[in-house]
Order: structure tokens, then C-alpha cells, then sequence
């Protein structure tokens, strides 16, 4: 066994190296018809009366509004709908689990419609589990609180603990735990947080389904090994990015591999357009311990392109990289403490970074395409390490031990980059219009063969290379690196993808998450607070006119075409309270919300502000240990009451950084005190804080919300009444990133729980 998985033959078990038998059994009997109700277990096969089923579900992940439960059951939904919150609620208002399937062996849930759940299907403990042709759309997904101008930390995920499945919390089209053999395929997740969250599963088969344009995951694993996942659509999952301003994905991914999770193969998926198209982690186990990792993985043929953050992100593991393209991402693989990986084959195009590398051993890269990465190759070791990872305690972390060969690197503007590194061996490259080839610094045992360096013409530096990606396999150059799996054969080509191939400016984040370009959209092409304020008109091919306008003094043009650029001039009076409705004909639209029209009909949507005017004026103090605003609130009170370091007058109470962006003010250890009036029309609404650290607020002379701690930023709300109104915030902060945001928005607010599973 042994000697096969170093051959890379048997990472799998037989079962899934060879066709599923389902498809060829023999002819069934019609299953019997029932009608669905809420809380019904269903112990025996049937088929679920045509309808749509508004069952609301009970919050606990415990308990579902159908449960499964036995061997050897179908339950065929034909296309019938189980529907949870109401189509037009907000998506934080969805809630509960629709379908448990406990425990069992060969169960099946088929072409289910379900909506407007916190989880779609829920399975645990089952063997020889199959969903096919399920569409789980438009379930739970929180208030996404970063702007056009910058983000906001509360919005940050963590998915690093899942032991006692804290993942749950944050809902999934489907939950799998403690799932042994099976299939998924076909199936649909869509403008939610998570499409499908695999939990200690192994040997499922996960072919041809969409799990795109969710905020936080289109897959994710944890301590699941052994699985195919293979020809999917997994694009758009992102949240943390605006074109222009800031491009970080928050540690949303399409692909994320966590804790553990090994031997699985991943071949011929679209993840393009994710916050990391893959993201893997070796998991808290082996950070602590420098024990195992997620290793022996397969990423074959795969596009994880245009990733805001990387690629590719595989760290403190052993894998191999084999055909995938990677274009126009931050990193094209970042592999942080990679070790006895391989790289080969791959296409890098135009991203900052092709691979970066820090503290790797024993790496192979070969065969790869480097076409405009700003620096193709970079590989480092940092003189200290962080002080609370165990990893490096019990391991060696030296940088050391490359073979880098028959890599093509072209139009870059640094080829091999190098810090720290000793024992790199470059073989038979080739380099054409390279503007450094290499930049080596603190590195020893660097072998350059005679004639490495000399470029060549571009026809033969093909010839000599090969190419790259899926084109690749069959040609005698990538039968050096090809692993000889059968079941590779299979998965030739990347599943066509609408969007796949835009520009990463194709990311379009707001409140609920990316915009899948279904209906038209209109969206600030420059900062939101600009005046005359220019937005674009974003969708499917359309036409558009102006439906209705309010506190509008001017607009540039009042119909056209999608893809067109409307200039909004508020007027004087109303710079914080206006709205602009668009009408659109054209294509068949789908809705953030999933309501479907066809082609030919009005379709309306909106942009619109209301911020209300505010003068802030901010005086800024730095405290010690005699006036810490923790334990010392007298002496801090008379802090605020002493001259400041500085005085700033705002239009808006909005700060985020990391170094203070003036001179006065300290990194750490600062504090302030704001004021301001503001003057509400009639109506309901909701002041809002995001805090990092402790804030606390009063409305005239009233305490409203106080969190007077050292906290990451965490959102408050407290109600907000019509009229005029004297506010006071204070403000501190220990030493970190800096948040602190007021804003008073229309409505009632409720907190769902961080947007992100911190």
C-alpha cells in the first residue's frame, strides 16, 4: 500500500475509481405520493406531491422540518419546494435545518427546491448518501458591513475550529458529518454564505454542481479525506473586495480544505472570482504539534483565477499542483511552510506573485508557465518566527531544497526571487524578457547550470517547456509529471462557467454579498461620497430609464443601455437622503432573492444614501496605566476633561487602520470623545456602532450602547427615535487594527451574530 500511494495510485478507495452503479439498475417501481408536513419523519421511499411547502423551522440545528430516517430510502421531491423565512425577508431572517437525514445506509434525496433556510440538508452519521439534483438557493446569509471605500474587520471569517461543528452556526446549503460513501451531483447552491460543508466525511463523489456566488465557502472540509471533488462550478464565493479600493477575500474561498483533510483529488473545477479560489490549512492540530497536516492531496486541471487574495493558499502541507491555471490573482500560489510538494504544469498569468513560498523544504517546481507575474518565483525565510505556534518548536523551518526545472518564465519583472533559501537547484528554464532573472540575497547552495540563463525565442522556448494547464496532458512533456491515476482521464476539461472568464473587477460586493450579474445593478464607480457621484448600470444586456428620483438635483443622462455611466448630483438640501429608480427591459432576470422574470419585462431596482448631516467634532487622548479606561474611570474621565493631542472635525464618525494616519496620535494606547447633532425626519431607525476595542454611546445625555472592552469589531445597535438629538461616543483603544464606525440607518436592525465565524 505503501508503495502505491507513493505512486499516487491509490489515494482513493476502489469505489470511487470506478463508475457508480446506480445509473444501470434496473427499472424501479413508481414510488408512492405523499404530502409533506412540518415535522414529519419519513421512514420509507416516496415522492413528494408537487407544491411549495411554507414551513417555517425551528432555529435548533437539532430538529429540521423533515426528517429522514432508515436504509435503503428515496425521497424524490419531483421538483416540490419546502420554503422557510418569506422570499422577500431580509436573508438573515432564514433560520432552521429543512431536511435531517440521521444516520442510515443508501439514502437519497433527489430535485428538492428548497429555501429560506440557515441549512438546506443536514446528514450525519449516514453511509452511502446521494443528492442529486437538489437546488438549496437563497438560504442564510448575514449583513455584510465593509463599504465601497474600505472594509470593515467584523466582516473577517475564521473557519479554523470546527470540533464541535461551530460551522453550523453560519448555515450551508448542505451540512455533511460523519458521511461515509456517496454522491453529490447536480446540485445548486446559491446566494447564500456556504454551499456544501463537508465535516469528518470521506469517499463521497462531488461532480458537476454549482456552488457559486455565496459569501463565505463554496466548499469547505474539515478532517474529510479520500473525496473526488471534480468538475464544479464554484465561482464568486467572496466577500472583502471592491475594484479600486481594496482587494483582501476575508478568508471567504470557492475551495476550502482544512484540519486534517488529505488524500482527496480535485480535478477540473471552475473556482474563479473567490476570495482564495483554494484555501488549505494542515489544521490547529499540527500547528500546535508540527504533527500530520493536509496532505497528499491532488489539485488537477483546475482555474483558480482572478482571486482578490491567492489562487491557490496551501500551507504546512505536502500536495501536489498539477495543470491548474491561475490568472490575474494577488498570489498565484502562496505555500507558507509547503513542504515535499509538487508544482508542475500549471499556468501562472499575470498576477503579482506566480509562487511565494516562505520557509518551504524539499519543493519540486517544474513545467509551469510564468506569463506576466510581476515576480514569478519568491522564496523566503523570516529571521523570527511567531512566538505562539508550536510548529515551528518541533519542526525544522529552515528555507532549503528546491529543484526548480523546465519552468517558461516570460514578461516578468523578476524571475526567482530569494531570501534566507540554501540548496536551489535550477535545471533547463527558459527565460524571455525577463527583467531580472534572478535577486538572491542570503542564499547558499544555489546551483545554476551552464547556459540556464539564456533567453531564448519564444517558438522554441515552447517547444522546449511544453504547455501548461489541461492543454498539457497527453504531451510527452507532461508525461513526466501526470500522475498516473485512471481516474484522471475522466475530467478533461474545466465545466463552462457564466463569469468565469471576466476580470476581476467582475467582483461586485455589497450588503449581502457578490453580485451574480442575474439582474441589473447599478454601483459606484468611484467613491460612494463623491459629488457629482458616477454609477455604473450593471447587469444583462438592456435597456433603462429612469422609473422615479428623490432629492435629485441633476442626473447626466436619463436612459441608455446597460453598461452605461450615470452622473447623480444630489440636491443641496438632501446630500444625505436621496434615491434613484431605474427601470429595465431586456433579458429574463433573476432577482437577489431568486423571483424570476422572463425576458421583456420591467425589472426595477434602486441606489440611493441616506446619511444624515452630521458635524462630528473628535478630540483624541493617549492614556497609560494611571488613566486606563478599563480599571481606572475616574482618572480616565479626567483625561477627557484635559487639552487633547488633537482635535478633528468630521462629516462622519468612520476610522479604520492600522497605523494611525496622524502624526499625533500613538499606534497604541489612544482614546477619544466625539460629539455631534443630527436631526431625523419621521420614521423608525437604528444607530449602529462597529468597535475595535471598547466603545460606548449616549443619546441626549442617555446611555445606549456600551461595550466598554478589548473586543474585535463587533457590531452594536440600539433604537433611534424621529427628531433632533445630541450624540456622545467614546472610544478606546489597547493596540491592533483600529474600528470605529457610526451610523444611524432606516429601520429596525437586529444582531444576527458576527458576520463571520470568529
Amino acid at each position: 500500500m505503501d508503495a502505491m500511494r507513493r505512486a499516487g495510485m491509490a489515494f482513493l478507495p476502489v469505489s470511487l475509481l470506478v463508475p457508480l452503479s446506480g445509473a444501470a439498475s434496473a427499472q424501479q417501481p413508481p414510488l408512492p405520493t405523499i404530502v409533506l408536513r412540518s415535522g414529519m419523519v419519513i421512514t420509507r421511499s416516496a415522492r413528494v406531491a408537487a407544491g411549495t411547502y411554507r414551513f417555517p423551522a425551528p432555529a435548533s440545528p437539532d430538529s429540521a422540518v423533515i426528517t429522514v430516517r432508515g436504509d435503503s430510502i428515496t425521497l424524490d421531491f419531483a421538483g416540490a419546494t419546502l420554503q422557510g423565512a418569506d422570499p422577500d425577508a431580509a436573508p438573515d431572517a432564514a433560520a432552521g435545518t429543512a431536511i435531517r437525514v440521521e444516520g442510515g445506509h443508501g439514502v437519497r434525496i433527489l430535485h428538492a427546491v428548497i429555501r429560506g433556510y440557515k441549512v438546506g440538508i443536514l446528514a450525519r452519521g449516514t453511509r452511502g448518501l446521494t443528492l442529486i439534483g437538489n437546488d438549496l438557493s437563497y438560504g442564510w446569509k448575514p449583513r455584510l458591513y465593509s463599504v465601497v471605500e474600505h472594509e470593515s474587520l467584523a466582516d473577517w471569517l475564521s473557519y479554523h475550529h470546527n470540533e464541535e461543528d461551530e460551522w453550523l452556526r453560519f448555515g450551508a446549503a448542505i451540512y455533511l458529518a460523519g458521511v461515509t460513501g456517496g454522491e453529490v451531483r447536480g446540485n445548486t447552491g446559491e446566494q447564500g454564505m456556504n454551499g456544501l460543508l463537508l465535516v469528518r466525511s470521506d469517499s463521497l463523489r462531488i461532480e458537476g454542481n454549482t456552488f457559486a456566488y455565496n459569501s463565505g465557502l463554496g466548499i469547505g472540509l474539515y478532517r474529510s479525506s479520500n473525496n473526488v471533488i471534480a468538475q464544479n462550478r464554484l465561482d464568486y464565493n467572496v466577500r472583502g473586495d471592491s475594484h479600486g479600493f481594496y482587494r483582501r477575500g476575508q478568508d471567504s474561498a470557492d475551495l476550502l480544505i482544512y484540519e486534517q483533510s488529505s488524500w482527496n483529488l480535485v480535478a477540473a473545477n471552475s473556482a474563479t472570482h473567490g476570495g482564495d479560489g483554494l484555501f488549505l490549512w494542515a489544521g490547529q492540530h499540527t500547528m500546535d504539534t508540527g504533527e500530520g497536516g493536509a496532505d497528499n492531496n491532488i489539485f488537477f486541471g483546475n482555474d483558480f483565477s482572478f482571486a482578490p487574495a491567492n489562487g491557490m493558499e496551501a500551507t504546512f502541507s505536502s500536495n501536489r499542483f498539477i495543470g491548474n491555471r491561475v490568472e490575474g490573482s494577488d498570489y498565484g500560489l502562496w505555500g507558507g511552510y509547503s513542504h515535499s510538494s509538487q508544482v508542475s504544469g500549471n499556468c501562472f498569468i499575470r498576477n503579482r506573485f506566480g509562487i511565494a513560498i516562505e520557509h518551504g523544504q524539499g519543493n519540486l517546481i517544474s513545467n509551469n508557465h510564468f506569463d506576466g507575474d510581476s515576480t514569478a518565483i519568491s522564496l523566503w525565510a523570516n529571521p523570527i518566527e511567531p512566538s505562539d505556534w508550536g510548529y515551528p518548536k518541533h519542526r525544522d523551518t529552515r528555507s532549503r531544497n528546491y529543484t526548480i526545472g523546465r519552468n517558461l518564465f516570460r514578461s516578468n519583472h523578476v524571475g526567482l526571487r530569494t531570501s534566507a533559501t540554501s540548496g536551489v537547484v535550477l535545471a533547463a528554464n527558459r527565460f524571455d524578457r525577463v527583467d531580472s532573472l534572478t535577486v538572491l540575497r542570503d542564499t547558499s547552495g544555489f546551483e545554476l547550470p551552464p547556459g540556464e540563463l539564456a533567453p531564448r525565442g519564444a517558438d522554441h522556448i515552447d517547444e522546449q517547456i511544453g504547455a501548461c494547464g489541461l492543454e498539457a496532458v497527453g504531451t510527452p512533456t507532461a508525461a513526466r509529471w501526470t500522475p498516473p491515476l485512471p481516474i484522471l482521464s475522466r475530467y478533461r476539461a474545466v465545466p463552462a462557467s457564466p463569469g468565469s472568464r471576466l476580470p476581476r473587477s467582475a467582483i461586485v460586493v455589497d450588503d449581502w454579498g457578490p453580485f451574480d450579474w442575474r439582474s441589473p445593478k447599478v454601483w459606484p464607480v468611484d467613491s460612494s461620497r463623491a459629488v457629482p457621484l458616477r454609477l455604473a448600470v450593471l447587469g444583462p444586456p438592456g435597456s433603462w430609464r429612469v422609473a422615479t428620483r428623490r432629492g435629485i438635483s441633476t442626473l447626466s443622462r436619463t436612459s441608455g443601455a446597460v453598461g452605461d455611466t450615470v452622473a447623480v448630483t444630489p440636491a443641496p438640501d438632501s446630500t444625505g437622503d436621496w434615491e434613484l429608480t431605474l427601470e429595465y427591459r431586456g433579458s429574463a432576470t433573476v432577482s437577489p432573492r431568486g423571483e424570476k422574470k422572463p425576458a421583456g419585462e420591467p425589472y426595477r431596482f434602486s441606489y440611493g444614501r441616506f446619511e444624515p448631516k452630521q458635524e462630528w467634532t473628535a478630540r483624541f487622548f493617549a492614556w497609560s496605566d494611571s488613566t486606563d479606561p478599563r480599571s481606572h474611570a475616574e482618572a480616565f474621565d479626567a483625561l477627557l476633561r484635559s487639552a487633547p493631542l488633537l482635535e478633528r472635525r468630521a462629516s462622519r464618525l468612520d476610522y479604520e487602520w492600522y497605523r494611525p494616519p496622524f502624526r499625533e496620535l500613538p499606534q497604541a494606547r489612544w482614546a477619544l470623545e466625539a460629539t455631534t447633532t443630527v436631526t431625523l425626519p419621521p420614521g423608525e431607525y437604528t444607530l449602529r456602532t462597529i468597535s475595535d476595542d471598547g466603545v460606548r454611546v449616549w443619546v441626549d445625555g442617555a446611555p445606549v450602547i456600551d461595550r466598554w472592552s478589548l473586543h474585535e469589531s463587533t457590531t452594536d445597535f440600539a433604537p433611534l427615535a424621529a427628531g433632533r438629538h445630541e450624540l456622545r461616543v467614546q472610544y478606546f483603544q489597547v493596540d491592533g487594527w483600529v474600528e470605529l464606525r457610526l451610523d444611524i440607518v432606516r429601520g429596525v436592525q437586529r444582531s444576527t451574530g458576527s458576520p463571520g465565524p470568529h
